[in-house]
């Protein structure tokens, strides 16, 4: 157990029962013979690669995915053994080490692969890789049967190559119109048809896929957005098989309570003018941990009570227009739960309109991760702090 000290009383808890448990659903929804991809790009979205990982794998995750070889390292670095998938685009120049640490790269075009080649030579093992196939998404991939069929000889005719998967992306499987999503499968299936299917991993479905065509599956999911209790959109949140659970809250202590008289300015440029005598808490959660400027007043939790943001928004801290007096210590939640009063993921985007993928990931890694299972502190990751362990 790694219980990191942190000397702010500003902090994220990840619920990993809960993760658990929205990874135990999607098992038990996309059956036994369907493997579960967790993906755990951008520090798992902002929750906690490692920690992430290893519960989701727990749970029956077969293999991971990332958007970077750097955060492949990461997990390698921490111990993670598993498969891990690029998603992204991995510079040719560093093929021989993913090969080597034996992480799987997206192959996504014919100069590529033969770039990839020249960097072989002196690799030990295969590099392996899934075929990217776009569809409709616009980004990486092969977009016709010459250029697919002309990377599967040149990696049959390599030893130092072998392509185990092939995937595309959806655009739209996230809205209630479906008739690009329609085309893009259709595609899919028309490009993947000569390849031996039997032997690949066979993937197009992200969380809204996966959650919403069942019978689309193929032979893996990836699972993300959902992973963490989150819809993959406002569009078909209720249309979900089954309720996810949230992972992610967001809490803080008032550091400072005063009264104010009626007239006088709260922070930067006096935006805030008390109309009446009122108390006002500050709290240290700032812009700089992701809490942005445009939250300006809208409302955090004490107490149970929904109470206003006053003022600007600072760098390192913010103040509130409290309902009463309250001591110093007391806890503030800015996303989650108090007694029976929440603020959600999507509360947040919605005020700041984004989308929830947004809200997770822009919390800084100034506020230390507290993890923590069937209610009790598992591990602190503060990564401000050199590794003390």
């Amino acid at each position: 157990m790694s219980l990191k000290p942190f000397y702010r009383k500003t902090w994220a808890e990840i619920d990993l029962t809960a993760l658990k448990e929205n990874v135990r659903n999607m098992k038990r929804h996309i059956g036994e013979h369907v493997r579960l991809m967790a993906v755990v790009k951008a520090n798992a979205y902002g929750h906690g690669d490692a920690q992430v990982a290893k519960a989701a794998l727990a749970e029956g995750a077969s293999i991971l995915a990332v958007a970077l070889l750097d955060e492949a390292l990461s997990l390698r670095a921490q111990g993670i053994e598993e498969p891990i998938l690029v998603l992204g685009a991995v510079p040719t120049e560093y093929a021989s080490i993913a090969a080597e640490k034996r992480i799987i790269v997206t192959g996504y075009s014919v100069g590529w692969l033969k770039d990839v080649l020249g960097f072989l030579n002196e690799a030990e093992a295969p590099l392996e890789y899934h075929l990217k196939i776009d569809t409709g998404m616009g980004r990486l991939g092969c977009k016709t049967e010459e250029e697919i069929k002309e990377m599967m000889e040149m990696t049959e005719s390599n030893d130092k190559l072998n392509c185990t998967g092939v995937f595309t992306h959806f655009a739209t499987a996230d809205e209630k119109d479906t008739d690009y999503f329609n085309m893009q499968l259709d595609r899919f299936k028309e490009l993947i048809s000569p390849l031996p299917l039997d032997r690949l991993m066979v993937h197009s479905s992200n969380s809204a896929a996966g959650l919403r065509f069942r019978e689309q599956l193929f032979n893996a999911v990836r699972f993300g957005i959902g992973m963490y209790g989150l819809a993959p959109s406002t569009e078909i949140k209720d249309e979900l098989p089954f309720r996810l659970r949230e992972v992610f809250s967001l809490h803080t202590e008032l550091t400072h309570v005063k009264k104010i008289k009626k007239g006088e300015s709260v922070s930067y440029g006096a935006t805030y003018t008390a109309q009446r005598d009122e108390w006002i808490g500050t709290v240290p959660v700032g812009y700089a941990d992701g809490w942005l400027r445009r939250l300006a007043g809208t409302e955090v939790l004490i107490d149970g009570k929904r109470q206003k943001i006053a003022g600007r928004i600072c760098m390192d801290q913010f103040m509130i227009s409290l309902a009463e007096e309250y001591p110093v210590g007391t806890k503030v939640t800015l996303i989650g739960k108090q007694k029976d009063e929440w603020i959600s993921v999507d509360e947040i985007a919605q005020n700041l309109q984004t989308i929830n993928y947004e809200i997770t990931c822009m919390i800084s890694s100034r506020v230390p991760r507290m993890f923590l299972e069937n209610g009790s502190i598992m591990e602190i990751r503060n990564p401000i702090l050199p590794d003390q362990s």
